[in-house]
């Protein structure tokens, strides 16, 4: 049996390579935002520890896009969008202090970082070099007429419209934003409010059904199933439905605009992105 050679790399277009240099200037800018944000933070309290870590963790997906780029895979396209939407919000709830204007060399970090963000949409989505490129799919073993090769999987689906693609990654971040306000919620608990332990374990407990019922229910969505719309529907205002009213209860005001905006910027997005794509042919 033989191993066929990898092929030559072609040279990327000059507007891929910008790409991909403007992605590590955002993953590096999140970073700097974030610690001036916490540097100037009238209260460095466990909630802002846990929000900036969670936001400076956004550093790591922009790397992971940028290799998503460099292969000129598919998904980066709805990948780079969420994250950008995401990042913005991310950083942007904690810019505002609780009380008093915010600190101007935040607003600056937060009004550059927005501005990359922005960017990268329109770099994604508005050049034609750029979506000439991103077309592929992931490489895997491929055993053909004897030759065991390292390629190219075309998925043996139908073809995925962009938009339900954009659905699924922005389905995907349902679990993560759950997680990170009920993480910010135990310091309640630590702060002696002992009857919020039943809510903050059933608000883990939920971030984390959220995203088994995602994958469950994206992996049909993919094989365009109408069926798999309907249920991603209800899985999102479900999300809503637990998700909101615990940011309010547990962590006030604040919390519900900090921790909910995000999960409902994001919903707003699958449910957009779901009436935007192309009806299903195929029965079920």
């Amino acid at each position: 049996m033989r191993t066929a050679a990898e092929p030559v790399e072609v040279r990327r277009p000059s507007a891929v390579r910008a790409l991909t240099v403007l992605l590590a200037v955002t993953a590096a800018a999140t970073v700097v935002v974030e610690l001036l944000n916490y540097w100037y933070a009238p209260e460095q309290e466990f909630g802002l520890a846990v929000r900036t870590g969670w936001a400076m963790l956004r550093s790591l997906g922009f790397l992971l896009l940028i290799g998503h780029v460099k292969r000129g895979r598919v998904l980066a396209k709805p990948f780079g969008l969420i994250l950008s939407v995401t990042t913005v919000f991310a950083v942007g709830r904690l810019v505002v202090p609780r009380a008093g204007v915010p600190p101007l060399p935040g607003l600056l970090g937060f009004a550059v970082l927005t501005a990359l963000c922005v960017a990268v949409v329109v770099l994604l989505y508005r050049s034609e070099a750029v979506g000439g490129h991103l077309v592929r799919h992931r490489k895997g073993l491929v055993v053909e007429g004897g030759v065991i090769s390292w390629r190219e999987v075309v998925p043996k689906r139908p073809p995925v419209t962009g938009w339900l693609l954009t659905a699924r990654v922005a389905a995907f971040t349902y679990s993560p934003l759950m997680l990170v306000p009920a993480l910010v919620a135990t310091g309640s608990i630590l702060d002696g409010r002992i009857s919020a332990v039943p809510a903050v374990l059933f608000w883990f407990a939920a971030g984390i059904a959220v995203s088994y019922a995602v994958l469950f229910c994206t992996a049909f969505l993919l094989r365009d199933r109408r069926w798999a719309r309907k249920l991603l529907v209800v899985i999102t205002l479900t999300t809503l439905a637990v998700d909101l009213p615990l940011c309010w209860w547990l962590l006030g005001t604040d919390g519900l605009i900090r921790d909910g905006a995000p999960l409902a910027t994001a919903a707003l997005l699958t449910l957009y992105s779901l009436h935007r794509a192309t009806p299903p042919t195929s029965p079920g």
